[in-house]
């Protein structure tokens, strides 16, 4: 019999140091608002990261963005993450919370605990996207999808 899935709070370092052993496509993070871990038998197995929203338009004082979601691999891990994100953002008195998955991921995850999917991104490319401000792409462009919940 497994044992039971609980709630760890992370710091970003240590959120950070699951991200770079587990996320398939990016880098960490430089920055959040809190972070979460899940721990069975007394070893962390997933993490998020929530933070201000990537994108400057929905940077408006009330959304908040999960911007990395990891895990080892254990089932139920990704639902209790993303539910628990969503609670503590609601809990901080913010009333949205977004977050994208790419098109080729089913975000069944995020379904199960009442994310509806919004809108449809186009693949771009940091760099071109953002003559203004030069970036360097760290992953490969790929079309999204925007996911939400809300207060």
């Amino acid at each position: 019999m497994s044992e039971r899935l609980s709630l760890c709070p992370l710091s970003l370092a240590e959120a950070n140091e699951l991200v770079r052993r587990w996320h398939r496509h990016h880098q960490p993070v430089p920055g959040y608002k809190f972070a979460v871990g899940a721990m069975r038998a007394g070893a962390v197995c997933g993490a998020i990261v929530v933070g201000r929203p990537v994108a400057r338009a929905y940077d408006d004082g009330w959304t908040l963005e999960v911007t990395r979601c990891v895990t080892d691999g254990s089932r139920n891990v990704p639902s209790m993450l993303y539910g628990a994100a969503q609670r503590a953002t609601f809990a901080l008195g913010y009333r949205r919370l977004i977050t994208y998955t790419r098109t080729d991921e089913s975000g069944a995850s995020l379904r199960g605990v009442g994310w509806k999917c919004v809108a449809k991104r186009e693949a771009r490319s940091w760099e071109e996207a953002s003559k203004a401000r030069p970036r360097v792409d760290r992953s490969e462009p790929h079309e999204r999808l925007l996911w939400e919940v809300t207060a």
